[in-house]
C-alpha cells in the first residue's frame, strides 16, 4: 500500500512538472519511469508494518499500574487496600514479582510487639525491628511479609507501613542545578550509606488468611522485603509550582485500616501542615469506620490535632452495639457524606490524600474534582 501511494504521488508530481514545459508522450513516459525508480527508494524510509505498531508503546517500556487493574492480593493482605501511587510506573528493566514490583530482597526481622489496635479487636498493631530503615523514604510505601520458614510457593502479604519514614528522601534538583547534578552523576555514584536499624509499625486487619501474622508473639521472626512503591507523590504534586495555585489546604480520607499510610503521612511532617491558628497550611482528616469500636489510633487524635490536623471521625453503623459500651455522638454515614456536608472551601488551593475501599476513593475523588481540585492533587499510594 505504501508503494502504491508513493508511486502515484511521485508520478503525479513529475507529470505536473513536465506539463508546464510542452509535454510530449516521451516526457509522460519519463515521468512514469521516474516514479517507478524513486518509489522503492522512498518506501525504504517509510515505517514498516512491524515498527509502526511500536509507536503506541511508552518509549521507556514502563509498566503502569492504575486503580482499575490492581491485582487481587490487595484485598487479602490484611492491610490497607491502597498500595501503588497514581500515575507512577515501574521500569520493565526490573524483574516483576507477582505483578507488584521489583523482586523482593528479604531480611529476617523481629516482631517486638503485637497489640490490639481497636476495642473490637478487628485490627492489630505490629512493631517490627528491621536491620536497615534507610530505604523507607515516603509515606505510603509498603513491604511484602512472609513467615520466616515459608515454603517457596507461599504468597506474601502486602502491608503499608504505618509509622513515619525512617530514611531521608533526596532533595529535588532545581533546574539551575541540573548541570551540576549531571556532572556529579558523571563523577560516579554517591557513597552508599551504612545500614541503620529501625522499627516500623503496621496496622493489620484480621482476615482468614493472615492469622499466622496477626497472632505472632513478641520476639517471633518474619521475612520482610525492602520498602516498595513510590508512596504518596507529595513533593511532586503538593509542593512546588507544578500548578498555578499553591496548596493551602490538605484533605485526608481514610477508611478502616487505610488509616495506616495516612498516619505515616501525618507523622512524616512532609505535608507541612501549620499548627492551629498560625495562619499556615490547614489540614482535615476524615476517618471512616463501621462502629466506634473499630476505630484505631484514637489515642493519637489529640497529638495530630496539636500538629494542625483536624480529625473528623465518621461512623457508618452507629446503632450497632459495641462491646466496649461506647455510644456514638459524632458524625455518621460515610466520609463522602461528611465531605459533601462540609464542602471544599478553597478547591484550587487544596490537595488530598486518599486510602481505603475503592468505592470511597472513587467517590471522594470525583467530588473533589467536581468542586475544582486539580486531579493531579488527588493522591493515592497505589
Amino acid at each position: 500500500l505504501h508503494t502504491i501511494v508513493l508511486f502515484c504521488f511521485i508520478t503525479l508530481y513529475f507529470h505536473h512538472y513536465y506539463s508546464y514545459t510542452n509535454p510530449t508522450p516521451t516526457m509522460k513516459i519519463a515521468a512514469l519511469l521516474v516514479g517507478l525508480l524513486v518509489s522503492p527508494q522512498a518506501y525504504g524510509f517509510a515505517p514498516s508494518q512491524k515498527s509502526s505498531s511500536l509507536l503506541s508503546r511508552p518509549t521507556n517500556n514502563n509498566v503502569v499500574f492504575s486503580q482499575g487493574n490492581i491485582p487481587a492480593p490487595i484485598t487479602t493482605s490484611g492491610s490497607a487496600p491502597c498500595i501503588f501511587s497514581s500515575g507512577h510506573s515501574i521500569s520493565s528493566s526490573s524483574r516483576l514479582f507477582m505483578g507488584w514490583g521489583p523482586e523482593p530482597i528479604w531480611s529476617t526481622c523481629t516482631v517486638t510487639s503485637n497489640i490490639q489496635a481497636c476495642p473490637s479487636g478487628s485490627c492489630v498493631s505490629l512493631k517490627i525491628d528491621v536491620p536497615d530503615g534507610n530505604d523507607f523514604l515516603y509515606p505510603g510505601q509498603y513491604v511484602q511479609v512472609l513467615p520466616s520458614d515459608a515454603a517457596a510457593d507461599t504468597k506474601p502479604l502486602f502491608l503499608a507501613i504505618a509509622s513515619a519514614p525512617t530514611g531521608t528522601p533526596p532533595k529535588p534538583v532545581r533546574p539551575s542545578a541540573k548541570k551540576t547534578s549531571e556532572a556529579d552523576s558523571a563523577a560516579g555514584p554517591d557513597e552508599v550509606s551504612s545500614p541503620t536499624p529501625a522499627t516500623w509499625e503496621f496496622l493489620v486487619k484480621k482476615t482468614d488468611n493472615n492469622g499466622w501474622l496477626t497472632s505472632l508473639p513478641a520476639q517471633a521472626t518474619v521475612s520482610v522485603s525492602q520498602p516498595m512503591g513510590s508512596g504518596f507523590p507529595i513533593a511532586d504534586n503538593i509542593e512546588g509550582f507544578k500548578y498555578d495555585f499553591p496548596t493551602q489546604n490538605i484533605l485526608l480520607f481514610a477508611t478502616g485500616s487505610g488509616i495506616a499510610p495516612i498516619r505515616s503521612a501525618i507523622e512524616s511532617r512532609q505535608l507541612n501542615v501549620a499548627r492551629p491558628d498560625s495562619g499556615g497550611r490547614t489540614c482535615t482528616l476524615y476517618y471512616g469506620v463501621r462502629t466506634p469500636d473499630d476505630m484505631s489510633y484514637v489515642s493519637k487524635f489529640a497529638e495530630w490535632e496539636e500538629m494542625g490536623v483536624q480529625v473528623v471521625p465518621v461512623v457508618s453503623q452507629p446503632d450497632v452495639p459495641c462491646e466496649s459500651g461506647a455510644k456514638w455522638g459524632g458524625r455518621t454515614g460515610y466520609v463522602q457524606n461528611a465531605l459533601e456536608e462540609d464542602g471544599v472551601p478553597i478547591p484550587r488551593n487544596s490537595g488530598a490524600l486518599l486510602c481505603g475501599v475503592k468505592g470511597m476513593t472513587e467517590s471522594v475523588k470525583s467530588m473533589l474534582m467536581e468542586a475544582g481540585v486539580f486531579e493531579g492533587r488527588c493522591l493515592t499510594n497505589f
